[in-house]
């Protein structure tokens, strides 16, 4: 499963970074953004849904996910 951020639609709430920290964090400006390369470990998982499932812009996009 891999994580991506689309920077058009992110307004910088910062809901990703504070539900999954290991996965995301803020740029200089505020808007959230992708740590490493986006790559999710299963035990990671349900941290990225839960920021991508709480994106008010819904800009988190959650690719090959299995539940």
């Amino acid at each position: 499963m891999k994580v991506k951020i689309d920077s058009e639609r992110c307004h910088g709430h910062g809901r990703c970074y504070d539900l999954a920290p290991d996965l995301f964090g803020e740029d200089d400006e505020g808007y959230g953004m992708v740590l490493g390369d986006g790559a999710v470990s299963p035990g990671r998982q349900p941290g990225a849904r839960l920021a991508a499932s709480n994106c008010p812009e819904r800009a988190i996009a959650v690719e090959g996910a299995s539940r």
